[in-house]
């Protein structure tokens, strides 16, 4: 019995591990709004233009968010709010950052 219990949790740890940062901590919440993650990515494209600004500008509102520098239109803000601040460190807020850079940016991807 033990040893099924270990296995289950050596197996449970491995699937967790395999997520990261920004799976565990931003898609985990954001997948359950109606506004997808990619589409506050575009917003910020749009406002802050390069990536150097753009990754700035979001460590900024995660670690201080404020209505006054968010991107979101005001009929969002008022029906979700403004984000909570974020528990992260600034390593991991970078990292998570990073990944969702990659993976939504359009630079290098058009032909």
């Amino acid at each position: 019995m033990v040893k099924h219990i270990l296995f289950l949790l050596v197996i449970s740890s491995i699937c967790c591990a395999k997520q990261n940062v920004y799976e565990q901590n931003c898609l985990s919440c954001h997948k359950e709004l109606a506004v997808k993650i990619d589409k506050f990515f575009y917003r910020y494209l749009l406002k802050y233009s390069s990536e150097a600004e753009v990754k700035k500008a979001m460590m900024a509102y995660l670690k201080n968010p404020k209505k006054d520098t968010s991107i979101l239109q005001d009929g969002l803000i008022q029906r979700f709010g403004v984000k909570k601040k974020t528990t992260l460190t600034d390593e991991k807020l970078k990292e998570s950052i990073d990944i969702y850079w990659e993976t939504y940016t359009v630079f290098g991807r058009l032909k």
